[in-house]
This record gives structure tokens, C-alpha cells and sequence, in this order.
């Protein structure tokens, strides 16, 4: 989708920063950029939103409250709510690019228009300003690397992704929303030897990071996740006590030596999140599989596999009806595959729609 890196101009040479972009809608009174302190208001208008395009997840609090926090989020300028006559929020528009770019600059956009105000063009404007504002990071970039404006849409919210083609995105990935019924049997599957799975523990979560990392390197759009993009993922949703790890000795690995590792290293992950306020809408109890990887020296051993045959029955001693994820069509490791043997079946899909500049 780009030349190669060893080539490629700054982004800030290939991108030229364009004046900011002010929307303007009849219904809309007035424009501004959110502050933390519009939580409260601006959470109803995004579950909203989240309620009609995609009812099995909605966002909490702690997420809305983590994006507007971020330390590379400036809301004074990657921001912007549009307000009715009565001072009503009715559209967020989110620019967020995250720090660690190894192989790729991104900027995410997220947000949209209260379902009661859709179809009468609001979402345009506030797209405009968006990809306005991405443009304005990517110039001030001097990675030289591909750059990403990214988006998604849900194959229930149709509108979304027409909204994206019309402004120049292209769809170039799609991701399958899977589930698996924990009523049906689970057959517990043990790693390789020398492959212990333990469970999630703060002591490991650094190590968890690293290995999340290296799984990571091949998935498409990946970059690393910072210190503070993991520790606000863990104080989310996050239920340490249906997440896995794979360990092996730090010393070993397959019978050979590793140099320069010590005590135990995590060489894989099964990382949970719950949260019940979405079981009611989605029609179901469970957990939804935020993060599944194998570190690449360890793929083969049965580790994926061995960790989430145990999240499954972790999940099922809950009593709880079934465990959801979503994985990349397309994925190099052949995830889907592995997860269709495993019993999960598609429910549904979203799509990855990009402009590369």
C-alpha cells in the first residue's frame, strides 16, 4: 500500500498540513473541543451510538474516561463535540495518534452522530474535520514511514462504512466476530513440554507486555502498545481471572540455551475483559477475548490452543452462556482457523477501512 521504508520521505514531506477545518451544520448551534469534564455528557450520546450500531459492546465509562486522558491525546486540539440549540451533544469526533510507531504512523478516528440526528449530513462535516485534523499530525511527523488514517464499521451499521468510501477510504481488511457456546463440551488442550500456562498475575504483566509485543509484529496495522496504553487496558474491563499466560523457563527454550533471560518468560497470552452492562443488550452472559498471541520462536507448541481451552473452562465454572472475540479474516497465524476448531462459529464482521498517505 506504500513504497518501502528504506526509501520513503518523512511523512511530514509527503503531507502537507491543511488549515483547520471548522464544520458547519443548521442544526448544529455550536462546535467545540471536549474537555474532561464532559464525561458525563458526552458518555449517553456514545453509548448511544455504540447501542445502535453495535449492541454487544458498548463503551464504559473507564474507556471514555481512558481516551480522553491519554497524555498523547490534547483534547484542546484532537477533539470536538457539536451541540443542538438546547446544548445537547450530538456529535464527537476523536483523533487519536498513538506514540509507538515502528513500522507505521496511525491516527485513529472515532466518534459519530446521535442516531436521532443521522442522515442529514452532521456526519460529514465531522468527518471532514477529522481527517483535517489527522492530516495536520501526519505533517508534523518526521517518521519515515507509511501513514494510516484509520476507521472501522460494523457490519451492522452500514451507513458508517458508505460515510468512509464516499471520503476517500479504502477497505482493505475485514475482521469476523466469532462466539463459542459454553454449553457445549471443552477438551482441554496441554502445550508442548516444557509449557506451563499459569494465570494472569500482576508479577508477569510486564512480561506479558513484551510478549505481546513480538506476537503482535506480524498482525496487520500493529505497533506496540505503551506502558500507558496497557496499564489503562488492565484497569478497564479486564478479568485477570479467566486470562492465561504460557511460561518457560527463562534459561531454556526446547532443550537449548537462551542467553540473557532470567526466572520465567511469558511466550503467550489469553487476555479477558467482562463487562455486564453489555450482557442485556447482547442477549447472552460471558466474556469477550480482548487479546490472544503466541511469541513467534513458540508458535507450534500447541500454546494458543492449551490457553484458551482453559479460558473456556474458566469461563464456563462462571455460568456464564458464551465467550466472544473478533479476529483478522486474513491473519498470517491462521487464527480463524484454530478458533473454528476450537467451536467458535461467526456472528458477525467489521470492516478496516484506511487512507494511506
Amino acid at each position: 500500500m506504500a513504497g518501502t521504508i528504506d526509501d520513503m520521505k518523512p511523512v511530514r514531506d509527503r503531507v502537507t498540513a491543511p488549515p483547520t477545518f471548522q464544520p458547519s451544520h443548521p442544526l448544529i448551534t455550536r462546535w467545540r473541543p471536549a474537555t474532561f469534564d464532559d464525561v458525563d455528557s458526552v458518555l449517553p450520546l456514545m453509548q448511544a451510538i455504540d447501542s445502535a450500531d453495535h449492541p454487544n459492546y458498548v463503551l464504559t465509562r473507564e474507556e471514555l474516561e481512558e481516551e480522553f486522558g491519554y497524555s498523547f491525546v490534547d483534547l484542546a486540539t484532537d477533539s470536538l463535540i457539536g451541540f443542538t440549540a438546547d446544548g445537547v451533544p450530538v456529535a464527537l469526533g476523536l483523533v487519536v495518534m498513538p506514540p509507538l510507531q515502528e513500522t507505521l504512523v496511525r491516527c485513529f478516528l472515532y466518534g459519530g452522530v446521535h442516531p436521532n440526528h443521522r442522515g442529514r449530513g452532521i456526519g460529514r462535516e465531522l468527518l471532514v474535520w477529522q481527517r483535517t485534523r489527522a492530516e495536520q499530525r501526519f505533517a508534523a511527523s518526521d517518521k519515515r514511514l507509511p501513514a494510516w488514517t484509520m476507521a472501522s464499521a460494523d457490519a451492522r451499521a452500514p451507513q458508517s462504512e458508505r460515510l468512509l468510501r464516499h471520503a476517500g477510504f479504502e477497505a482493505v481488511r475485514y475482521f469476523a466476530g466469532l462466539e463459542r457456546d459454553l454449553a457445549d463440551p471443552i477438551e482441554l488442550v496441554d502445550p508442548s513440554e516444557n509449557v506451563r500456562i499459569v494465570p494472569f498475575t500482576d508479577a508477569l504483566s510486564g512480561k506479558a507486555l513484551i510478549a505481546r509485543t513480538d506476537s503482535f509484529r506480524d498482525h496487520w496495522g500493529s505497533q506496540p502498545m505503551s506502558d500507558e496504553q496497557w496499564q489503562a487496558w488492565l484497569d478497564g474491563t479486564f478479568r485477570a481471572d479467566i486470562s492465561f499466560l504460557a511460561v518457560v523457563d527463562g534459561n531454556a527454550d526446547e532443550g537449548g540455551e537462551r542467553e540473557g533471560s532470567a526466572g520465567e518468560e511469558v511466550v503467550g497470552f489469553v487476555l479477558c475483559q467482562v463487562n455486564e452492562d453489555d450482557w442485556e443488550t447482547q442477549g447472552f452472559s460471558g466474556a469477550y477475548i480482548g487479546m490472544v498471541g503466541t511469541t513467534r520462536a513458540h508458535r507450534g507448541r500447541r500454546i494458543a490452543p492449551a490457553l484458551l481451552s482453559r479460558t473456556l473452562a474458566a469461563c464456563a465454572a462462571q455460568g456464564w452462556q458464551r465467550v466472544t472475540l473478533d479476529v483478522d479474516s486474513a491473519s498470517p497465524t491462521g487464527a480463524l482457523g484454530l478458533y473454528t476448531r476450537m467451536g467458535f462459529v461467526q456472528t458477525n464482521s467489521e470492516t478496516s477501512l484506511v487512507r494511506v498517505y
